[in-house]
């Protein structure tokens, strides 16, 4: 039975909850240490974050509550034509219905509304399903790092054309 659920760009109200979701994801997969996303300064206000210009965070509602998001925004440091697919972080009980992969259109199709040509990403060794999402989107691997994201924890960057 296929389950229902909302993807909304997020208000100041889900700001906490979306915090929750990262700092209960990230660990899961060992990336709670220095150089993860889980310690940058907009976790605690990612409404206000993404309100800035060619930005947006989205949230997946299901059943009223807030079980993940996903947003892209200007590569930090990088060429003006590349944006960073960042923060998409599902709970359990938001995984393996359908929400990665509207999250990622959703994503996608805002970038390209803000001009941007190409995406960035940076995971990790053991986020496989989410790799596995990357690469059936068009996303390709690549060997170093781009742009000044600071998460030097991170091991594995993928890129895609818009």
């Amino acid at each position: 039975m296929p389950s229902s659920f909302l993807i909304r760009p997020i208000e100041p109200r889900d700001d906490a909850a979306m915090a929750a979701v990262i700092r209960s994801v990230m660990p899961e997969f060992g990336a709670d240490g220095p150089g993860f996303a889980i310690h940058d300064p907009e976790v605690d206000g990612m409404s206000a974050a993404y309100a800035q210009p060619r930005s947006a965070y989205f949230v997946i509602e299901r059943e009223g509550i807030v079980m993940g998001g996903g947003g892209v925004a200007p590569l930090v440091d990088g060429e003006p034509d590349v944006c960073e697919l960042r923060k998409m972080y599902f709970l359990p009980q938001a995984r393996g219905i359908g929400a990665g992969q509207a999250m990622m259109q959703r994503c996608l199709d805002a970038a390209r509304g803000f001009g941007f040509r190409r995406c960035y990403l940076e995971t990790l060794t053991g986020m496989d399903a989410a790799q596995a999402l990357y690469k059936r989107n068009g996303f390709q691997m690549i060997c170093n790092a781009m742009g000044g994201t600071g998460h030097h924890g991170c091991d594995r960057y993928y890129l895609r054309e818009l």
